[in-house]
């Protein structure tokens, strides 16, 4: 039986679940289709998990160097087993809590794998949405006036390198290791591959990463890298840059084993498990795109400024249309398009206001333009940093090192860009944001009473530092 929907949407990760409420919200009948659980990657297999696992890595490493606080605590170990447990009950509560939702918003969700029509005895328009159904009960047949493609990604590999589960994992092995491993060898020096050896090493385990760019967080500003890299390897994480991984070269036997070509001569590394963080492909096969007018370019689908396809009344959200694959934009991508959708004309999305976190430790974070970029866009610069050691609540914290810097415009003033590393950052980088929203300048924040002792003190003296009024530097 066919049933009638204003919006139905094909996914209920971050993107897709913020959608249908924000369309339960404007009065839509809506529909939500999740073959997995409802929450998506980010929920299950992304943000939630590994922060919950990188959140014990940092408890441990707080007990291992609680004599420096004074508190002796005696011998400490690692429950990894309890550590999973903890993650689980995490992850739970906030998937209740998103089913708690859909039902608070009448929305009907269906399990099961989605995929669009074309042009049938349902609609004369492709968009008619047939579920089968987790259950193999019979499939279900959606009919409505609109559709929102939120199906999310998948980690990928390099081409010729499987991934087995065992030796070789993604983040979504990772994620339900029984036991931590003596030795891993990370291919990918991006934002999730530094998380992970962040995590790793704080749990005791030997780290090596191989990151093809000539730097690690390549797409964070380069002294944010440059820090990171400093901090990370007095930590005792190994970093190869430059290293061009042979995926024919892999051995697996009782450890794993990968050459790479750096430097001009081949280099081979071995540890017990293999992590590949080299990005991620969007999740758009099997769901009918080939029944539309849809246009793929590299793998992901091409929307205008509000998320419409060539289909005009098929949007499309998040990961699976490629740029910035984060859960808070996949979020606002959503509730745009369902604004679009109930006629509300929302502003576009300016993607220069959107934060971008790293949850390693130490922690980075950061908005708008790097000072690489900023100099490509030809402005005449100005900076301020200021460093964590001089913020007396970063030394009570004990957590000194890193820094934040400010770039701004010498000819208008405006702020282009921030960028912090050092303890709690992804917990401070909204001021920032908001500053950029407002066009703020640099005065402005300087101007904010930073209470004292804070870690945002470091923002305002950062601010003050443009021009070279910086109080305790």
């Amino acid at each position: 039986m066919a049933e009638e929907f204003d919006l139905v949407i094909l996914g209920g990760g971050t993107g897709g679940y913020v959608a249908a409420i924000r369309a339960a919200q404007l009065g839509l009948k809506t529909a939500v289709v999740e073959k997995g659980k409802l929450g998506g990657t980010c929920l299950h297999k992304g943000c939630i998990p590994s922060k919950a696992l990188l959140r014990s890595a940092e408890v441990y490493q707080t007990a291992v160097k609680s004599e420096e606080f004074g508190v002796v605590t005696g011998d400490v170990k690692v429950d990894f087993l309890k550590v999973q447990e903890r993650k689980n009950k995490v992850v739970d509560q906030l998937y209740k809590g998103v089913q708690h939702l859909m039902k608070q918003g009448k929305i009907t969700v269906y399990e099961g794998l989605g995929r669009i029509l074309g042009p049938s005895i349902f609609s004369p328009m492709p968009g008619t949405i047939s579920v089968e159904m987790n259950d193999g009960s019979e499939n279900e047949m959606l009919i409505p006036q609109n559709v929102i493609i939120a199906t999310g990604s998948r980690p990928r590999t390099l081409p010729g390198l499987a991934i087995d589960g065992e030796f070789v994992l993604t983040s979504d092995e990772a994620l339900k290791l029984e036991s931590l491993p003596k030795s891993m060898i990370i291919v990918g020096g991006g934002v999730i591959g530094i998380e992970w050896a962040s995590m790793l090493n704080d749990f005791g385990v030997e780290v090596t990463v191989l990151e093809y760019a000539d730097r690690i967080i390549p797409t964070e500003d380069q002294d944010i890298s440059s820090e990171m890299l400093r901090l990370l390897t007095k930590k005792g994480v190994k970093f190869v840059t430059g290293a061009k991984v042979l995926p024919e070269t892999l051995k697996t036997d009782a450890l794993v084993s990968i050459s790479a070509e750096v430097k001009g001569s081949v280099e081979e590394f071995t540890a017990e498990k293999m992590l590949v963080s080299v990005g991620r492909s969007a999740n758009v096969e099997g769901i009918g795109l080939e029944n539309t007018e849809i246009v793929k370019e590299k793998g992901f689908i091409e929307t205008n400024d509000f998320f419409q396809t060539k289909e005009s009344h098929i949007y499309a959200i998040g990961d699976c249309i490629g740029g910035l694959q984060l859960a808070h934009v996949a979020s606002h991508e959503g509730i745009m398009a369902v604004e679009h959708i109930a006629g509300q004309k929302p502003e576009r999305l300016d993607y220069s206001l959107i934060s971008k976190c790293v949850y390693s430790s130490p922690e980075a974070a950061s908005v708008g333009l790097t000072e690489e970029q900023a100099n490509k866009e030809g402005y005449d610069l100005k900076i301020g940093k200021f460093p964590f050691r001089a913020v007396g609540k970063a030394l009570v914290f004990g957590e000194a090192d890193g820094f934040v810097k400010i770039i701004a415009d010498k000819k208008t003033d405006d702020i282009l860009g921030v960028h912090m590393i050092g303890p709690h950052v992804t917990d401070m980088i909204s001021e920032a944001g908001l500053a950029k929203v407002l066009d703020a300048t640099p005065w402005e924040i300087g101007k904010t009473i930073h209470p004292h002792p804070s870690l945002s003190e470091a923002i305002g003296e950062a601010a003050l530092a443009v021009d070279g009024r910086a109080i305790h530097s």
